[in-house]
């Protein structure tokens, strides 16, 4: 398979660039943040910008694959279009997390972006299954990020 460079800068830019805008956004509120009583296996806060990159990069490695497979009657438009609507579901639930800390919310909209990824997946598998694998760890990290909100609002209520 050929690299088309250009589909795959820009597939990379779009969830990094997300994940900038949500980072310039919320950075005003880690201060507040890193003050609230943490759950048990919380990880320090140097990680997180780590994870998020990685995930981000993986994301849009897999929506390379999905734009630029050969796959039948719109199949690709549709995997595109659920994974485009949970980037922008991704992006608000750190704005409803920490900018307006409404941390029990905040839980139910990431269940709505856990929803929407195994959506994803389910949507890029039959496309590329390599691009559904590659959105696993992102499924696992957004599980784990739920724990981390749910114990954040158990223990800070």
């Amino acid at each position: 398979m050929r690299v088309k460079w250009k589909p795959l800068l820009i597939s990379l830019a779009i969830p990094l660039a997300v994940g900038g805008l949500s980072a310039l956004v919320t950075r005003s509120e880690m201060k507040a943040f890193s003050q609230l009583n943490q759950p048990p296996l919380s990880p320090p806060a140097w990680l997180f910008p780590v994870v998020w990159t990685i995930l981000f990069l993986l994301m849009g490695l897999a929506s390379y694959l999905v734009f630029t497979a050969e796959a039948p009657d719109g199949s690709t438009r549709k995997a595109l279009t659920v994974y485009g609507i949970q980037l922008g579901v991704n992006f608000f639930w750190s704005i409803l997390f920490f900018n307006l800390k409404w941390y029990l919310f905040s839980f139910f909209w990431l269940v709505l972006l856990w929803a929407l990824i195994l959506v994803s997946m389910a949507r890029f598998f039959p496309i590329r299954k390599t691009a559904g694998w590659l959105l696993t760890p992102y499924l696992l990290w957004v599980t784990f990020a739920g724990y981390l909100n749910f114990g954040i609002y158990f223990l800070n209520m």
